[in-house]
C-alpha cells in the first residue's frame, strides 16, 4: 500500500463521528475494553467492534487479550493530536494549531520558542 492510499484509509476511518469518539476517549481515558466503550458510547457491542475493526486495520488502535475481554488502546497518539489541531482551527483560535507529530513526540511551533 502505497503512502497515499494509507492517508486516505486513516482519513477514511477517522471519517465517523463514532470512531472520532472512541479515539478520544482512549487518547484522554487510555486503554478500554469492548464492554467498556460500549457503555460510554451507548452502541451495542457488535456496532463498537466494527468500529474498532476499522480503527485496527488502519494501526490507529491496537488490542490485546485479557482473560475473555478484548482491551484496545491508541496506537497512534499524534492521530488525537491532529483532532486537537483541527478543534482549535474551528474554534477560530488561530490559523494553524502550531504542533509537530514527530514520533511520539509533540512538538511546539518554532513561533513559541519549543523546539
Amino acid at each position: 500500500m502505497s503512502v497515499a492510499d494509507t492517508q486516505v484509509a486513516v482519513f477514511k476511518a477517522l471519517a465517523h463521528p463514532t470512531r472520532l469518539k472512541i479515539v478520544d476517549i482512549l487518547a484522554t481515558e487510555g486503554g478500554k475494553c469492548v464492554c467498556e466503550l460500549v457503555d460510554r458510547l451507548g452502541f451495542d457491542q457488535s456496532t463498537v467492534s466494527k468500529h474498532l475493526a476499522v480503527l485496527k486495520g488502519t494501526g490507529i488502535v491496537r488490542s490485546s487479550k485479557e482473560g475473555l475481554n478484548v482491551r484496545y488502546e491508541l496506537e497512534t497518539r499524534c492521530v488525537h493530536q491532529f483532532m486537537k489541531c483541527i478543534e482549535r482551527i474551528a474554534a477560530g483560535m488561530e490559523a494553524g494549531c502550531g504542533i509537530r507529530c514527530v514520533g511520539s513526540e509533540l512538538l511546539g511551533s518554532p513561533r513559541d520558542g519549543k523546539e
